[in-house]
């Protein structure tokens, strides 16, 4: 494996891991902190670290954005995220080398081409593509073993509409291990990583939200769950029901969903969250009415009616 130059833009819980783990694979590894504090705890770590980016003499090299995208209300907070990428568009606006920069922030689909592209080409005076690289590889790193999991990854996404950059990346990331899905579209990756952490969320609820009907029962909620862990094709086949715009039907799950929530109304326990998969069974079966409608109807044009059902049904 060739030894690359890499930078890391940010060094809190992932750009550590993500760095230490470059390093120990045999990697020339820079981090870049505004702290500090905390430049001064990573070089007595006996890592190289600085508060600036400097990309003088240095020909090509990988710049990972690991910047602190935290949440403000029901919106994501970009305030340190955009300063660390301006920071960087402007080290390549003085540097003659070919670098490539690779968000893996978790940021919502759309940032790299939108918010990250824009600064970085306003900043520096390049275009992406042409004056630098960009893609985004998004981390799956628990707080508790960000390290470990690193250096053992069971998943490696990355988004580049670029073949160039994406070959790059996956000879840096491969030897690592794991599965690598790569995607043409960085939307599709950072969109990944977003629904990853919202179905763990949504997972952990749904089964709060059983805990308090089996506490109201008197019934022990751990062996219960174990078992429908087991016995769940939700839960065992990776594949199920991960088709959009399909919504559940038949005998069984209608049944269950409506008629449990009824139960546990007489416990006097509240279930958002089943209520919510129930609205939002309903809400998309009158949709695809409305649109299988629409396609039956001479007036729509043909154009008009493709757009509603192939969009819907695509998975």
């Amino acid at each position: 494996m060739q030894a690359s130059r890499i930078f890391i833009v940010g060094s809190g819980v992932v750009g550590l891991a993500t760095g230490r783990g470059f390093v120990e694979a045999g990697h020339e590894v820079s981090f870049v902190d505004v702290s500090r504090v905390r430049v001064e705890e990573l070089r007595g770590w006996g890592l190289d670290a600085s508060a600036d980016l400097d990309l003088g003499g240095v020909s090509d090299s990988i710049i990972f954005l690991t910047l602190p995208t935290p949440h403000v209300g029901w919106a994501y907070d970009l305030g340190a995220f955009r300063a660390g990428t301006e920071a960087v568009g402007r080290a390549l606006g003085g540097s003659s080398g070919r670098h490539t920069v690779v968000v893996r922030s978790t940021v919502v689909p759309g940032t790299t081409e939108g918010v990250v592209r824009e600064v970085l080409e306003r900043a520096s005076g390049l275009v992406a593509g042409v004056g630098f690289g960009l893609a985004a590889n998004p981390e799956f790193l628990r707080a508790v073993s960000a390290e470990q999991d690193f250096r053992r990854p069971w998943m490696t996404v990355i988004g580049s509409r670029d073949p160039e950059t994406c070959a790059v990346l996956e000879g840096l990331l491969k030897p690592f291990g794991g599965e690598l899905r790569v995607f043409a579209d960085p939307a599709e990756a950072e969109f990944v990583k977003c629904a990853h952490n919202i179905f763990n969320a949504a997972k952990i609820s749904f089964w709060n939200e059983m805990w308090l009907v089996a506490r109201r029962l008197g019934v022990a909620l751990d062996p219960i769950a174990a078992t429908v862990a087991r016995s769940a094709e939700g839960s065992f086949n990776p594949e199920y029901g991960i088709r959009g715009g399909a919504p559940y039907g038949g005998a069984c799950l209608p049944k269950d969903t409506c008629g449990f929530l009824g139960f546990a109304a007489q416990l006097g326990v509240a279930m958002p969250l089943l209520e919510a998969v129930v609205a939002t069974n309903e809400r998309l079966e009158a949709t695809l009415t409305h649109d299988s409608d629409q396609d039956t109807d001479p007036t729509t044009t043909p154009t008009a009616a493709a757009g509603g059902v192939s969009g819907v049904g695509r998975s």
